[in-house]
Protein backbone atom coordinates (compact mmCIF):
# COMPACT_ATOMS: atom_id res chain seq x y z
CA UNK A 1 0.00 0.00 0.00
CA UNK A 2 3.05 2.09 1.01
CA UNK A 3 4.76 1.97 -2.79
CA UNK A 4 1.18 2.25 -4.38
CA UNK A 5 0.56 5.46 -2.79
CA UNK A 6 4.05 7.07 -3.56
CA UNK A 7 3.27 6.11 -6.94
CA UNK A 8 0.36 7.65 -7.00
CA UNK A 9 1.64 10.83 -5.16
CA UNK A 10 4.55 10.70 -7.63
CA UNK A 11 1.90 10.46 -10.65
CA UNK A 12 -0.25 13.12 -9.45
CA UNK A 13 3.18 15.71 -9.10
CA UNK A 14 3.95 14.86 -12.32
CA UNK A 15 0.42 15.61 -13.86
CA UNK A 16 -0.03 18.63 -11.37
CA UNK A 17 3.50 20.44 -12.32
CA UNK A 18 3.04 19.78 -15.90
CA UNK A 19 -0.31 21.05 -16.53
CA UNK A 20 -0.24 23.80 -13.93
CA UNK A 21 3.07 24.87 -13.39
CA UNK A 22 5.34 25.12 -10.35
CA UNK A 23 2.46 28.25 -9.21
CA UNK A 24 -0.25 25.38 -9.29
CA UNK A 25 1.71 23.08 -7.19
CA UNK A 26 0.81 22.62 -4.00
CA UNK A 27 0.61 19.54 -1.16
CA UNK A 28 -3.37 20.03 -2.06
CA UNK A 29 -3.45 20.28 -5.56
CA UNK A 30 -1.18 17.11 -5.58
CA UNK A 31 -3.02 14.98 -2.88
CA UNK A 32 -6.37 15.61 -5.08
CA UNK A 33 -5.31 14.95 -7.80
CA UNK A 34 -3.75 10.97 -6.23
CA UNK A 35 -7.37 11.26 -4.48
CA UNK A 36 -5.34 10.67 -1.26
CA UNK A 37 -4.52 13.03 2.05
CA UNK A 38 -2.42 15.95 1.57
CA UNK A 39 -0.89 14.86 4.83
CA UNK A 40 0.46 11.84 3.06
CA UNK A 41 2.90 14.48 1.11
CA UNK A 42 4.77 15.25 3.86
CA UNK A 43 4.83 11.77 5.56
CA UNK A 44 6.42 9.90 2.66
CA UNK A 45 8.35 12.53 0.53
CA UNK A 46 9.27 16.05 3.91
CA UNK A 47 7.50 17.99 1.65
CA UNK A 48 6.30 18.85 -1.94
CA UNK A 49 9.48 20.37 -3.35
CA UNK A 50 10.82 16.81 -2.27
CA UNK A 51 8.33 14.81 -4.15
CA UNK A 52 8.27 17.01 -7.17
CA UNK A 53 12.11 15.96 -7.28
CA UNK A 54 11.27 12.39 -7.11
CA UNK A 55 8.75 13.10 -9.98
CA UNK A 56 11.89 14.11 -12.19
CA UNK A 57 14.37 11.36 -10.67
CA UNK A 58 11.64 9.17 -12.15
CA UNK A 59 10.87 11.09 -15.62
CA UNK A 60 14.66 10.96 -15.92
CA UNK A 61 15.59 7.93 -15.65
CA UNK A 62 12.39 7.12 -18.06
CA UNK A 63 13.91 9.39 -20.78
CA UNK A 64 17.45 8.36 -20.42
CA UNK A 65 17.05 4.46 -21.09
CA UNK A 66 14.62 5.21 -24.01
CA UNK A 67 17.28 8.08 -25.08
CA UNK A 68 19.80 5.43 -24.73
CA UNK A 69 18.38 3.49 -27.42
CA UNK A 70 18.38 6.36 -29.73
CA UNK A 71 21.53 7.07 -29.87
CA UNK A 72 22.98 3.74 -29.39
CA UNK A 73 23.59 3.16 -32.63
CA UNK A 74 24.37 7.30 -33.68
CA UNK A 75 27.61 7.20 -36.04
CA UNK A 76 27.18 10.41 -38.06
CA UNK A 77 26.24 13.96 -37.70
CA UNK A 78 23.32 13.26 -39.98
CA UNK A 79 22.31 10.58 -37.98
CA UNK A 80 22.59 12.32 -34.74
CA UNK A 81 20.60 15.86 -36.47
CA UNK A 82 18.10 13.11 -36.60
CA UNK A 83 18.00 11.69 -33.13
CA UNK A 84 18.21 14.88 -31.71
CA UNK A 85 14.95 15.75 -33.28
CA UNK A 86 13.39 12.79 -32.41
CA UNK A 87 14.75 13.01 -28.92
CA UNK A 88 13.19 16.56 -28.38
CA UNK A 89 9.94 16.08 -30.04
CA UNK A 90 9.59 12.82 -27.56
CA UNK A 91 10.48 14.75 -24.78
CA UNK A 92 8.32 17.66 -25.70
CA UNK A 93 5.03 15.74 -26.38
CA UNK A 94 5.81 13.38 -23.10
CA UNK A 95 5.65 16.84 -20.98
CA UNK A 96 9.11 15.51 -19.90
CA UNK A 97 10.76 19.05 -21.44
CA UNK A 98 8.06 21.18 -19.06
CA UNK A 99 8.92 19.14 -16.07
CA UNK A 100 12.01 19.87 -16.10
CA UNK A 101 12.19 23.41 -17.08
CA UNK A 102 9.39 24.38 -14.55
CA UNK A 103 11.75 23.10 -11.87
CA UNK A 104 14.73 25.51 -13.23
CA UNK A 105 12.28 27.98 -12.95
CA UNK A 106 10.99 27.83 -9.80
CA UNK A 107 15.16 27.52 -8.90
CA UNK A 108 15.33 30.87 -10.08
CA UNK A 109 13.15 32.28 -6.76
CA UNK A 110 14.70 29.42 -4.82
CA UNK A 111 17.90 28.99 -4.05
CA UNK A 112 17.22 25.90 -2.15
CA UNK A 113 16.50 23.92 -5.48
CA UNK A 114 19.29 25.29 -7.86
CA UNK A 115 21.49 22.57 -5.91
CA UNK A 116 19.27 19.49 -6.59
CA UNK A 117 18.07 20.69 -10.09
CA UNK A 118 21.68 21.32 -11.05
CA UNK A 119 22.74 18.14 -9.99
CA UNK A 120 19.74 16.37 -11.82
CA UNK A 121 20.86 17.72 -15.22
CA UNK A 122 24.45 16.21 -14.41
CA UNK A 123 23.88 12.65 -16.14
CA UNK A 124 22.22 14.58 -19.11
CA UNK A 125 25.49 16.80 -19.33
CA UNK A 126 27.46 13.72 -19.48
CA UNK A 127 25.21 11.76 -21.80
CA UNK A 128 25.69 14.50 -24.46
CA UNK A 129 29.46 15.07 -24.41
CA UNK A 130 30.22 10.90 -24.10
CA UNK A 131 27.63 10.72 -27.02
CA UNK A 132 29.32 13.85 -29.05
CA UNK A 133 32.64 12.47 -28.12
CA UNK A 134 31.79 9.07 -29.54
CA UNK A 135 30.33 10.44 -33.04
CA UNK A 136 33.46 13.57 -33.40
CA UNK A 137 35.51 12.71 -31.36
CA UNK A 138 39.28 12.94 -32.47
CA UNK A 139 37.90 15.09 -35.50
CA UNK A 140 38.84 18.69 -36.53
CA UNK A 141 35.36 19.44 -35.66
CA UNK A 142 36.34 18.52 -32.21
CA UNK A 143 38.97 20.86 -32.25
CA UNK A 144 36.36 23.63 -33.38
CA UNK A 145 33.44 22.86 -30.95
CA UNK A 146 34.62 20.58 -28.16
CA UNK A 147 31.83 18.11 -27.29
CA UNK A 148 31.94 19.81 -23.35
CA UNK A 149 30.79 22.85 -25.24
CA UNK A 150 28.31 21.50 -27.48
CA UNK A 151 26.27 19.68 -24.97
CA UNK A 152 26.48 22.85 -22.43
CA UNK A 153 24.92 24.89 -26.02
CA UNK A 154 22.17 21.56 -26.39
CA UNK A 155 20.99 21.74 -22.53
CA UNK A 156 20.89 25.49 -22.88
CA UNK A 157 19.19 24.85 -26.21
CA UNK A 158 16.70 21.99 -24.17
CA UNK A 159 15.62 24.10 -21.44
CA UNK A 160 14.94 27.58 -23.90
CA UNK A 161 13.31 25.73 -26.33
CA UNK A 162 10.20 25.16 -23.29
CA UNK A 163 9.86 28.41 -22.97
CA UNK A 164 9.64 29.34 -27.04
CA UNK A 165 6.81 26.50 -27.34
CA UNK A 166 4.18 28.83 -25.86
CA UNK A 167 4.85 31.52 -28.16
CA UNK A 168 5.53 28.76 -31.02
CA UNK A 169 2.53 26.88 -30.86
CA UNK A 170 2.38 25.23 -34.19
CA UNK A 171 6.22 24.50 -33.56
CA UNK A 172 7.22 26.04 -36.57
CA UNK A 173 10.18 27.89 -35.40
CA UNK A 174 11.39 25.34 -33.06
CA UNK A 175 11.19 22.63 -36.27
CA UNK A 176 13.16 24.92 -38.54
CA UNK A 177 16.01 25.05 -35.61
CA UNK A 178 16.34 21.32 -35.90
CA UNK A 179 15.40 21.29 -40.08
CA UNK A 180 18.61 23.71 -39.86
CA UNK A 181 20.63 21.56 -38.27
CA UNK A 182 20.04 18.52 -40.37
CA UNK A 183 20.46 20.34 -43.64
CA UNK A 184 24.24 21.43 -42.07
CA UNK A 185 24.71 18.01 -40.78
CA UNK A 186 26.29 16.62 -43.96
CA UNK A 187 28.06 19.71 -45.14
CA UNK A 188 30.27 19.10 -41.86
CA UNK A 189 31.28 15.78 -43.59
CA UNK A 190 35.25 16.79 -43.97
CA UNK A 191 35.58 17.83 -40.34
CA UNK A 192 34.59 14.67 -39.22
CA UNK A 193 36.83 12.91 -40.72
CA UNK A 194 39.34 10.83 -38.64
CA UNK A 195 42.83 10.97 -40.12
CA UNK A 196 45.68 7.91 -39.50
CA UNK A 197 47.24 8.02 -36.12
CA UNK A 198 50.80 8.90 -36.63
CA UNK A 199 53.40 6.07 -36.02
CA UNK A 200 55.94 6.61 -33.60
CA UNK A 201 59.36 7.86 -35.27
CA UNK A 202 61.63 4.93 -36.55
CA UNK A 203 58.42 2.33 -36.69
CA UNK A 204 57.56 1.27 -40.10
CA UNK A 205 53.87 1.82 -41.35
CA UNK A 206 52.11 -0.84 -43.27
CA UNK A 207 53.51 0.48 -46.48
CA UNK A 208 56.67 1.22 -45.82
CA UNK A 209 57.30 -3.05 -44.60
Amino acid sequence: MTVDTKDRLVDAATTVLKTQGYSGVSARTIAKEAGVNSALVFYHFGGVDQLLLAALDRSSAERMALHTVTVADVKTLEELAEAATRIYRDDLDGGHIALFSELVTAAVAKPELRGPVSQRAEPWQAFIEETLERVIGGTALARLTPPRDLANAAITFYLGVNLFTVLDEDRSRTDSVFAMVRRLAPRAKLLTMRLPSRTRRGTATPKDS
